[in-house]
């Protein structure tokens, strides 16, 4: 069955926001030595989608992942999750942010010993309903306006607008007029949507940058010792507390180390481990990158 002159066209338009963004996120993991992970072949997975597993063993299929010291071979520790989408008409902007939402959200609760960035970039038409719920559950939004999008394609003398009475025969029109364009000025298209969108893309990358490079000013380790005391009610425990003797120096078995990674901005990392493997294996993703791993395939 032939693909429908509308979906085709919508098709399109996703295409060029993919390749607005690949090459910006592909520089932007170049500069900081990062992996990125994009739809395609890559040897440490079957297939060609990008996958990563929550904590509750659930799949998510993701369009952009950078990580520290990921290579082709092994993937590496996330320091960022994006997801891209079009949308035409603002009647399905909110079930696509809901769905980015699912997507992402647990990955980044999985993953939250490390603080990854979670983003989004948007065009077309989206109500701030749908933008606003995104951005309350963390994520940075890089929104393209479905205007820009439209004065993208008329860089190259394309009217690519469309509702949803335009005729089949129109559609059809539009999408033989992209066919006919040559990939130099395909090209154009992406290059011209980033810049009539320039200060919003800089916002995006400099939150993204922050989070990349958010630099470490101490890590605090508490080992703690002690016997625990079981109280059958809260009037209990607050007699035991009030009894305690806090200069007391028998330590007892050790109980837990409790661990806080501190940034210079503010951000702070906690962890809780009961012995020192876990412990380590907490620290472990904070080390200074490797010489491996740098850039994408």
């Amino acid at each position: 069955m032939a693909e429908a002159p509308g979906h085709k066209l919508g098709q399109i338009i996703g295409e060029v926001l993919e390749q607005s963004v690949e090459p910006l996120l592909r520089a932007f993991a170049d500069k900081h030595h990062l992996y990125l992970d994009k739809k395609g072949p890559r040897g440490v997975r079957i297939g060609n989608t990008v996958t990563w597993t929550d904590r509750k063993g659930n799949s998510h299929d993701l369009d952009y992942v950078l990580e520290r010291n990921g290579t082709d071979g092994s993937q590496g520790t996330p320091v960022a999750f994006i997801e891209t989408a079009w949308r035409r008409y603002t009647k399905h902007s909110r079930n696509k942010a809901q769905e980015i939402q699912g997507a992402i959200v647990p990955l980044c609760e999985t993953f939250s010993h490390v603080g990854p960035f979670c983003g989004a970039i948007l065009a077309g038409e989206f109500t701030d309903g749908a933008l606003s719920q995104l951005s309350s559950l963390g994520f940075t939004v890089l929104y393209f306006s479905y205007e820009t999008v439209l004065a993208a394609f008329g860089h190259v003398d394309l009217d690519m607008s469309f509702e949803e009475n335009t005729a089949t025969t129109a559609l059809s029109r539009k999408v033989k007029a992209w066919k006919r364009l040559s990939p130099k000025r395909q090209t154009l298209v992406a290059t011209k949507l980033l810049e009539l969108n320039g200060e919003e893309v800089e916002e995006f990358l400099t939150v993204l940058e922050r989070a990349v490079t958010r630099r470490i000013e101490i890590v605090r380790i508490l080992p703690l010792y002690g016997h625990f005391a079981e109280c059958a009610s809260v009037e209990e425990a607050i007699a035991f507390i009030q009894r305690y003797e806090e200069r007391r120096r028998e330590a007892g078995p050790l109980v837990r180390y409790e661990i806080q990674v501190v940034y210079a901005n503010g951000d702070r990392i906690e962890g809780r481990f009961s012995g020192k493997q876990d412990a380590i294996k907490f620290l472990a993703p904070f080390l200074p990158p490797s010489d491996e791993g740098k850039g994408d395939v």
